[in-house]
């Protein structure tokens, strides 16, 4: 039980990749933590499920992208459970369509949700981090946050920021033996990808050198490598899970 004993907060924790990586902590043996915003029904059923195969976890619902509700989330979960030893930044969204017909409170919502959001949890949680001389953080970006994306430019752009800013928090806390990782995730068999039509699926599935989506899973296994002490001397990097594309 690798985790055995470690709290893990995972935003957007109880849907598509958040929720393979809320269940791959629970496999391990810990405790998790899963911030959703909507959804009810759908985030207990991802509880059910974390405690079917043994595992323990609580639900908090709220917005991450209010610094306000990221803080008051951060002392709830070491008022409850004690202290925030992982902490996972997987809460997103995507706005598809040209660029030219965004509108200002497209980029509002896309940046606050998807970048705002890892700058309210990490620094509402690393002043429990650095207290205790240890932590973990793992930014969940995109390969387009690398590559760009035709028709994902807000999206994209989200991504970006998030990898700049994993590289240099990175340096920053590792003094403190904190260690800050981003996992890239390719083209993902998940209800963000939902809108795809079947061309244009086979049209990514034929770019892809491994010749298919990946799953969930796939990605959430990295993410428990990189909050394990198996990696105990990787900070700072961007983990391309992408089948080979890039």
């Amino acid at each position: 039980m690798k985790f055995s004993g470690k709290v893990v907060l995972i935003t957007g924790g109880t849907r598509g990749i958040g929720k393979s990586i809320a269940l791959e902590f629970a496999k391990e043996g810990a405790t998790l933590a899963l911030n959703y915003v909507n959804d009810d029904e759908r985030a207990e059923e991802t509880l059910k499920e974390i405690k079917e195969i043994g595992g323990y976890g609580i639900l908090i619902k709220g917005d991450v992208s209010n610094y306000t509700f990221a803080g008051k989330m951060v002392e709830q979960v070491i008022k409850t459970l004690g202290k925030v030893d992982i902490l996972v930044n997987n809460a997103a969204i995507s706005k598809i369509g040209l660029f030219m017909d965004m509108e200002e409170c497209d980029y509002n919502s896309v940046m606050d949700i998807n970048f705002k959001s890892v700058y309210n949890t990490s620094h509402s949680v690393i002043k429990h981090m650095i207290t205790n001389k240890r932590g973990n953080i793992i930014n969940i970006s995109s390969m387009w946050g690398n590559l760009g994306a035709s028709c994902e430019v807000l999206y994209s752009s989200s991504k970006g920021a998030i990898n700049s800013f994993t590289k240099s928090l990175a340096k920053e806390l590792a003094p403190s033996n904190i260690r800050v990782n981003a996992v890239a995730p390719g083209v993902i068999n998940t209800e963000m990808n939902a809108w795809l039509t079947k061309e244009e699926r086979e049209e990514l599935v034929n770019e892809i050198p491994l010749g298919r989506l990946g799953n969930g899973e796939e990605v959430a296994k990295v993410v428990a490598f990189l909050a394990s002490e198996d990696s105990s001397y990787v900070t700072g990097q961007i983990i391309n899970v992408d089948g080979g594309l890039q």
